[in-house]
């Protein structure tokens, strides 16, 4: 009998568009002799729809049509097992719901990326692949990985976090506050978000301001960070868990300007469709063009942090590389990236059949893990138990 794996995907996300693409890569992958696969498409307000054709992205091209043709449905616990619900109320009923056995999250960003989606997960009991909801949450805010990260003796950049509200009440004051701490340029980043949105170099204090405001509107924090003058960008995937993981090959992704932008990521002469689209359409190096000693050293602090984290499934490590003081940095950790970095996996020998398939026995080791533990209490306090004053 077939598993049935749903795989999620879209989201209330600025990066919506290659999550949906990163959906059709990862649907299109799985080995449909072990999986029945059920595409479960969430819109740019959070709602789920699947049913014909969802699994097509070019369908996505007339989203409004494609969602004529689908259901809005949700998840529901029931006997034991989660199931996929129409949200349609029919006179003589409706679709028979579907028994899901593992969700494959492939939500980049905010609501998907950040815990939110895995938070959904547990609350009904249904096995999914990659990160816990902490580690998802903690490696989508910059600022706490990083602490989390230096307190432990791994290498990350200094930093300095803003808040708009206080950016806004002052920005002179706020101004003057960065300049103290750090010489020009810099790079502000907003806290919580991925694919180089929102990402901006500064060189002055006129360029500072542009970049802070620019962050706030994807953010209610901004991260201030030194700009590497001599820097390349190394990255490399992890797979595993917090109990035993490994590394993939390096790459080195190519830049066409100061920062690894959304265009050089997503719109660098990848093909829609296929295999091709998506983060994996990017124009990188594989394997990276660094001596072996650094590509082992990149690997073995990828691990580490993984770990430290406590990831799980699948995650990409971006590392940054001061070429003048040899200096490395981890940067961050992707727990859903781009099409889930599946083209670093077969550079490394892993197919990304066989990757999905490593995912989602991780996701259910996790699970039985779970199962062990107690999450009740048997006693009865209610029995006797009165409300005290006004009722």
């Amino acid at each position: 009998m077939k598993m049935q794996v749903a795989v999620f995907f879209g989201g209330r996300s600025v990066e919506h568009e290659v999550s949906v693409i990163t959906g059709m890569q990862v649907a299109a992958a799985l080995n449909r002799d072990r999986y029945d696969v059920i595409p479960i498409y969430l819109d740019k307000d959070g709602a789920m729809y699947t049913g014909p054709g969802f699994d097509t992205l070019k369908n996505y091209r007339d989203i409004p049509s494609l969602l004529e043709n689908g259901r809005q449905v949700c998840l529901i616990r029931s006997g034991g097992r989660v199931a996929l619900h129409s949200t349609a109320k029919k006179l003589f009923g409706g679709d028979k719901p579907v028994c899901l056995d593992v969700a494959l999250p492939t939500v980049h960003g905010t609501f998907g990326e950040d815990g939110c989606l895995q938070g959904l997960f547990e609350m009904t009991g249904l096995p999914y692949t990659g990160c816990d909801v902490l580690s998802s949450a903690v490696c989508m805010d910059k600022p706490a990985a990083k602490a989390l990260l230096r307190s432990a003796g791994l290498p990350v950049l200094d930093d300095l976090v803003l808040e708009a509200d206080k950016f806004n009440k002052s920005p002179e004051v706020a101004l003057s506050a960065m300049e103290t701490h750090y010489p020009y340029p810099v790079m502000v980043k907003p806290a919580n978000l991925g694919s180089s949105v929102g990402i901006s170099r500064a060189d002055n204090r006129d360029r500072l301001q542009t970049a802070l405001e620019l962050a706030f509107t994807f953010s209610k924090r901004a991260l201030i960070e030194p700009a590497l003058i001599h820097m390349r960008e190394i990255n490399c995937a992890v797979i595993g868990d917090s109990a035993k993981a490994r590394a993939s090959v390096c790459e080195e992704p190519v830049m066409t300007e100061n920062i690894l932008s959304y265009r050089d990521k997503y719109q660098s002469g990848g093909k829609d469709g296929g295999k091709q689209g998506g983060m994996s359409g990017q124009k990188r190096i594989i394997p990276a063009e660094i001596p072996a000693e650094k590509a082992e050293e990149i690997q073995k602090l990828a691990v580490k942090a993984f770990r430290l984290l406590n990831c799980a499934g699948t995650a990409r490590i971006d590392f940054l590389w001061d070429t003048m003081r040899d200096g490395l940095y981890i940067n961050e950790l992707n727990t859903i990236p781009g099409s889930l970095a599946f083209y670093l996996w077969e550079a490394t020998g892993l197919t990304f059949e066989k990757m999905l398939d490593e995912m989602i026995e991780l996701a259910f080791a996790r699970q039985r893990r779970r199962a062990q533990l107690t999450y009740s209490y048997e006693v009865n306090i209610l029995q006797n138990a009165e409300l005290k004053g006004k009722e």
